[in-house]
């Protein structure tokens, strides 16, 4: 039987999101591709579709509770249990700041997207999610403690606090066999990394993809690129 797979941020076809939404409906998964307006997750989702893959658009803006919250009622009226939930919305504020020079509302909005985003979908969904299920944060290898330096501080803080959500995600969502890591697809060719990224999109998804396919013994609270475990 098809999973039921939703993943945020995917209207971009030069994106993250978009491969995944591809790659998870080429193994046979019903997808839902969510972007903030439901225009671009029609577009996007149209493109898909048109390839022969079961994508439908979906709505949600990560940084609203309202919009997630609507999100929330119509999976319940579904009445179809989500089965995987790929946190890949996300944004990189202030890139050629200092930590002495970003300004704190930049700090509050990556904190907001990137984070509390993530966390904020997770509590909403989980209780509509099938027992074995999977979460996959996509992080960064900019949250890394491990190689922490000073550039990009707004995005290194915000994904270091999401890799912390996950881990205390997995902790309490272990009794429901819920599976939730952390992703770092690594530097890939797509609109935010730029055209200089080492990695093509079908490399970098792929990461992501193995996350949502973990079997019944596979990790949780983990980091990842790869397949690998990154240090925190």
């Amino acid at each position: 039987m098809p999973r039921l797979c939703l993943v945020t941020g995917a209207n971009r076809p030069r994106g993250l999101g978009f491969e995944v939404c591809r790659q998870l409906a080429a193994k046979g998964d019903k997808v839902l591709l969510a972007a903030r307006t439901l225009d671009a997750a029609q577009k996007a989702a149209a493109l898909l579709a048109a390839e022969g893959l079961a994508v439908s658009p979906e709505v949600v803006d990560v940084a609203d509770p309202v919009s997630i919250a609507a999100l929330a009622a119509r999976l319940k009226k579904a009445g179809v249990p989500l089965d995987v939930l790929i946190n890949n919305a996300g944004l990189l504020p202030s890139p050629d700041r200092t930590v002495l020079t970003t300004p704190d509302e930049d700090f509050v909005t990556g904190l907001n997207v990137n984070t509390l985003g993530p966390l904020r979908l997770a509590r909403a969904l989980a209780p509509l999610m099938a027992d074995g299920g999977h979460i996959v944060n996509v992080s960064s290898g900019m949250g890394q403690l491990s190689a922490m330096d000073g550039v990009y501080p707004a995005y290194r803080i915000s994904k270091t606090a999401l890799n912390a959500v996950t881990r205390v995600l997995a902790s309490e969502l272990a009794p429901r066999r819920i599976k939730v890591n952390s992703v770092c697809p690594g530097w890939v060719r797509t609109d935010m990394g730029g055209p200089n990224a080492p990695r093509d999109l079908p490399e970098g998804a792929a990461s992501i993809v193995w996350a949502a396919n973990l079997p019944k013994d596979g990790p949780t609270g983990g980091y990842f690129r790869d397949g690998k475990p990154l240090p925190w």
